[in-house]
């Protein structure tokens, strides 16, 4: 059952699935804008393009005629999904969940408006002037995110009325995509937030992973651990909503989806259909399968009899700190002499400060307290030195 499979996005969590591919004998051919991208490094063939150019997508797609189109990234022209799919082509998860989760505006609408999710108060703008106004809506503080973008960027609190527009210059600055937009949410008083890895199939049921914690700064997570702290109510709670949004997106492969965990209940903030990037503590071992071998199975057809925790574990991610066409790595026989411990380097060629390029993942028994896991990636990470030329 040799499929191909076209991947567009070729970062870090694309290398991962097209390693996880290659295992299973499938064709992958890895697309991003700039060459080199860490998934090209392994896929059996590549294409460089802005996705963003619909005509530049569709010659692509005849060019190589893929069973399956596999977004990574946001910054797509989704809409020609649908004219994929009736080709005959399978988008992943499916053209409808590829083009609502794309867009915060689209999914957020789904799980409050039609749907009936908890979510926080939130407001759309399209200026600073509409910014001012939804601010005033939801209250101070809460938090600003252009519609399209990745990792954090373009995020920010508004504490005061002074950060008003210094929040949407930077939303702006941050927004993937041709889409000049941002969502405002109301302040959630949330105690954490998890990722609850959400696996839909084809013909079995939907499947969910141990919830994963993790932590952020700059709208990024620099370290995260599984299984996450949660009580089976608000478990079970955040179970139906991700059953819920990702059944009214249809179509099969793994989601991320995001909730905060609060006081007076659960609420769902975001959703990934595809492997998340705090996922990437299952490389540590955690679970018997992958996130992105749960992806690859789900997408293929696969079925996956049961998804087990079989370690605790956490990841750290290694962040560049500077500019640089050629980054360098040392450390590495520091790292990896330490026991139930492991790490990745993602081969990006080139780096700037904040920039992941790497993760370093820990675990140890199902008994050992996560905190020290937690602890131990984190100072692990910190054994790899980036140089610069």
């Amino acid at each position: 059952m040799q499929k191909k499979i076209l991947l567009l996005g070729s970062g870090e969590l694309g290398k991962e699935f097209v390693i996880a591919a290659q295992r299973i004998g499938q064709t992958v051919i890895a697309v991003d804008s700039y060459e080199n991208a860490p998934a090209m490094q392994v896929a059996h063939g590549f294409e460089i393009i802005n996705m963003l150019d619909g005509d530049a997508l569709d010659a692509i797609v005849a060019k190589h005629k893929p069973d399956f189109i596999v977004p990574e990234i946001e910054a797509i022209r989704t809409e020609r999904f649908y004219d994929y799919e009736k080709e005959g082509i399978t988008v992943v998860p499916s053209a409808k969940a590829a083009n609502f989760t794309m867009n915060r505006k689209a999914i957020r609408d789904l799980a409050s408006k039609e749907l009936g999710l908890k979510t926080a108060n939130y407001r759309y703008a399209t200026s600073s002037e509409e910014l001012q106004k939804a601010v005033q809506e939801v209250g101070i503080p809460c938090v600003v995110k252009p519609l399209m973008s990745s990792s954090g960027k373009g995020q920010s609190t508004i504490k005061s009325e002074e950060d008003i527009e210094k929040a949407w210059n930077y939303a702006v600055e941050g927004s993937r995509g041709d889409v000049v937009e941002v969502i405002v949410e109301a302040f959630v008083k949330f105690n954490s937030e998890i990722t609850l890895l959400t696996v839909t199939q084809n013909n079995n049921p939907t499947l969910f992973c141990a919830p994963i914690g993790h932590r952020q700064e700059r709208g990024d997570y620099q370290e995260s651990w599984q299984p996450a702290r949660i009580s089976d109510k608000d478990l079970f709670e955040a179970q139906d909503m991700a059953e819920k949004v990702t059944e009214a997106l249809g179509g099969a492969g793994l989601f991320g989806v995001e909730f905060f965990l609060a006081d007076d209940g659960v609420y769902f903030s975001e959703l990934s259909p595809r492997p998340h990037d705090t996922g990437m503590v299952t490389l540590a071992g955690t679970q018997n399968f992958n996130e992105f071998e749960l992806h690859l199975r789900a997408i293929l057809s696969l079925p996956i009899f049961e998804i087990k925790l079989e370690k605790n574990g956490a990841s750290a991610v290694i962040l560049a700190s500077e500019n640089s066409s050629n980054p360098n790595y040392e450390g590495l026989e520091k790292i990896a002499g330490l026991a139930k411990t492991d790490f990745r380097i993602f081969g990006k060629p080139t780096s700037r400060p904040y920039r992941r390029m790497g993760v370093a993942l820990t675990n140890d028994t199902l008994e050992t307290p996560i905190e020290e896991i937690i602890e131990r990636a984190k100072d692990a990470s910190k054994l790899v030195t980036i140089t610069y030329k």
